[in-house]
């Protein structure tokens, strides 16, 4: 996992949200077209075209729009750039397993689970020569459940890490 520094909103996004008034809400349902592809071109550029979770390289139409705090949370405001990230998996082939957020789906410990928007978050994970992820302390239990529900241990990420 590798550190995304959040930059500013897109405009165009910004500016279909500021469109809101007494008879249109902006929903993240709602979102598509320009807007959407906006936002999405935004957050594949500021992670440097690489997922938020396992750091594969992204493709347009193998990514997806990620939100870090689910958006089905009442506390969640589902148009917030600040929890907007890019993950890989947009489409599951049948027998790929699934993993980072698309495995993540609608959990969410804050607890639990390392956050990409952290500046430590890569500090929390090393790798091996054959490329699976462990935890860089044997003893860091919130590591371990992140690798588990991101499954950034699957043998198709492990094989893509390896030398």
């Amino acid at each position: 996992m590798k550190y995304i520094q959040k930059r500013q909103e897109p405009q165009a996004f910004a500016d279909w949200k500021a469109q809101e008034n007494n008879n249109w809400q902006p929903t993240y349902k709602a979102l598509s077209g320009p807007p959407k592809a906006a936002l999405k071109q935004a957050l594949m550029a500021e992670q440097g075209e690489i997922c938020c979770y396992c750091e594969r390289r992204l493709t347009w139409d193998d990514s997806h729009i990620e939100h870090f705090r689910p958006q089905h949370d009442d506390l969640v405001d589902p148009l917030d750039y600040g929890n907007l990230l890019c993950s890989c998996q947009n489409r599951i082939q049948k027998g790929e397993p699934r993993h980072c957020g698309n495995l993540k789906d609608k959990w969410f410990d804050d607890a639990l689970l390392i956050s990409p928007l952290d500046p430590a978050c890569q500090a929390r994970f090393r790798f091996s020569g054959d490329g699976e992820i462990k935890p860089l302390t044997d003893t860091d239990a919130v590591a371990e459940t992140t690798i588990a529900k991101l499954g950034l241990d699957i043998p198709k990420l492990n094989a893509l890490r390896a030398p």
